[in-house]
C-alpha cells in the first residue's frame, strides 16, 4: 500500500437498469436478470430504417426528484441526476452526518467517460432549430464532466479533495483510486466517489454502431451481451452510477460505522498501443493487475474472484483473458484444476462506460461481504482456448477473502481495484 491508514467502504448506492438502488441492483445480479432492452426515444424512430443498434441499458424509472429538489434537478443532466442520487443513497446508507465532521476533510471524485451528452445534443439541436440565444444559461455547467462532482461537492458541503476523471470506460476506476490515495495518505478522513454516465443517446449509439463496436442483436435484447461466449458481436450501451462512501478505518470505527468491505489495491497503466484496440495479449491490462497485487501486499494466488471488464467484444474479450491467465497461471485455468472464479456482471446490465468500475465494484463488494459470486448469462459457448471457470448462467456460493475488479478504457487505459473481507 502507498499509505498507513486501512481504507474501509461503509456505505454505497446504485441506480442501473437492474434497479433504481444498490439493494435491488444487486438482487436481479445475483439472479441472473438483464436489464437490456429495446431502446425508447422519439430521436431513434426519425431514422428508424438506418440504426442497426436498437437495443441498449436503458433506465426507464428513475425519478431525480426522489432525492433531488425538482428545481435543482431540471438544471442537471442526466448523467449528474444519476450521479447526485447514488451518492444520495451511499450517503444515507453509510450513516454518515457530516454536519459532525470536518467537511475540510471531506472530498468528492466522480468519473464519466462522457459527461453531459444529452445536453450537448439538446443544445446543438437548439441551435438548428432556432438560434444561439436560445439556448439555456445552465448549458455549461449541465455539460461539464465535473458537474456531477461538484454537484454532490454542494450538496454535502463537502470542502476536501475534490476531483473529476475522464479516462473512458476506466473512469469511475481511476475515481476510486484517486480517493483511497488521499485517504491513505492522511489528506482526507471521508471521500464521496464513484462514477456517473447517461450516453444512451442518439450520438453516442450512432458513433459506437459506426465503429462496428456494439452488438445488433436486437431481436433479442437479453441475450445481446456475452460475455466471453463465441457468438459474442459486440457490446450494449447502457447507463448508470454508483457511488460509495469511503473513510479510514480510525474514522469509521469512532463514529461507529459498518463497514461492509476493505479497498486494499489500486493498480493503473496505459497500452501506449492503439486509441480503441486492446493490446492483443494483454499486457498493459497484466500489469495493472499486476500494480493492484503489489498495492495490497497479495500474491495472485490469493485472489477468490474477478469481475472482469469483460464488455463482449471480441478483441477486449480475448485480451483480458490472455492477461488473466498468463498471470495468474494454473490458479486460472479451470481444466488443471484452477480455483479463480471471474464473472462480467457486464452481461446483465450491460457496459456503463464510465460509471463501469463503480457498477461493477458494488458486485464485489458484496460477492466478498456475502459470499456470492454473480454470473456470466448468456454464456452458451465459450470461446476457444478461454480455459477459465466463468460462473455461467447462475450465481455461486463460495466464501471469499478477496475480489479483483478490471476496468479498461479506449486510449488504452486500465485499471484494477483490489477489495477485501473486512477483518478488524
Amino acid at each position: 500500500m502507498t499509505g498507513h491508514n486501512r481504507i474501509v467502504v461503509t456505505g454505497f448506492g446504485a441506480i442501473t437498469n437492474l434497479g433504481l438502488d444498490a439493494a435491488s441492483t444487486w438482487a436481479a445480479m445475483r439472479e441472473g436478470r438483464s436489464g437490456i432492452t429495446t431502446i425508447e426515444s422519439e430521436l431513434f424512430a426519425r431514422y428508424k430504417d438506418t440504426w442497426t443498434c436498437r437495443i441498449g441499458g436503458q433506465i426507464k424509472a428513475f425519478e431525480p426528484t426522489k432525492r433531488i429538489e425538482h428545481r435543482e434537478a431540471k438544471r442537471l443532466d442526466r448523467f449528474t441526476q444519476l450521479g447526485v442520487s447514488a451518492a444520495a443513497e451511499a450517503v444515507e446508507h453509510s450513516g454518515i452526518n457530516f454536519a459532525s465532521c470536518d467537511l475540510e476533510r471531506c472530498g468528492v471524485v466522480v468519473g464519466s467517460g462522457i459527461g453531459g451528452i444529452i445536453t450537448i445534443e439538446e443544445g446543438l439541436q437548439t441551435m438548428l432549430d432556432r438560434s444561439p440565444d436560445r439556448l439555456s444559461p445552465f448549458t455549461v455547467p449541465r455539460l461539464m464532466v465535473n458537474a456531477a462532482t461538484g454537484n454532490i461537492s454542494i450538496r454535502f458541503g463537502l470542502q476536501g479533495p475534490a476531483s473529476a476523471h475522464a479516462t473512458a470506460c476506466a473512469s469511475s476506476g481511476h475515481a476510486i483510486g484517486d480517493a483511497m490515495h488521499y485517504l491513505q495518505r492522511g489528506l482526507a478522513d471521508v471521500m464521496v466517489v464513484g462514477g456517473a454516465e447517461a450516453a444512451v443517446s442518439p450520438l453516442c449509439i450512432g458513433a459506437f454502431m459506426t465503429m462496428k463496436a456494439l452488438s445488433t442483436r436486437n431481436d433479442a435484447p437479453s441475450k445481446a451481451s456475452r460475455p466471453f461466449d463465441k457468438d459474442r458481436d459486440g457490446f450494449v450501451l447502457a447507463e448508470g452510477a454508483a457511488m460509495m462512501v469511503l473513510e479510514t478505518e480510525a474514522h469509521a470505527k469512532k463514529r461507529g460505522a459498518t463497514i461492509h468491505a476493505e479497498l486494499l489495491g489500486f493498480g493503473n497503466s496505459s497500452d501506449a498501443a492503439h486509441i480503441t484496440a486492446p493490446d492483443e495479449a494483454g499486457k498493459g491490462a497484466a500489469r495493472a493487475m499486476k500494480a493492484a497485487l503489489a498495492d495490497a501486499r497479495l500474491n495472485p494466488s490469493q485472489i477468490d474472484y474477478i469481475n472482469a471488464h469483460g464488455t463482449s467484444t471480441p478483441l477486449g474479450d480475448k485480451a483480458e483473458v490472455a492477461a488473466v491467465t498468463n498471470l495468474f497461471g494454473d490458479h486460472a485455468r479451470a481444466s488443471r484444476g484452477g480455483k479463480l472464479l471471474m464473472s462480467s456482471t457486464k452481461s446483465m446490465h450491460g457496459h456503463t462506460l464510465g460509471a463501469s468500475g463503480a457498477v461493477e465494484m458494488i458486485a464485489c463488494i458484496h460477492a466478498v461481504r456475502d459470499g456470492i459470486i454473480p454470473p456470466t448469462i448468456n454464456l452458451d459457448h465459450p470461446d476457444e482456448g478461454f480455459d477459465m471457470d466463468f460462473v455461467a448462467h447462475h450465481a455461486r456460493e463460495r466464501r471469499i477473502a478477496y475480489a479483483m475488479n478490471n476496468t479498461f478504457g479506449f486510449g488504452g487505459h486500465n485499471v484494477t481495484l483490489i477489495v477485501g473481507r473486512y477483518q478488524g
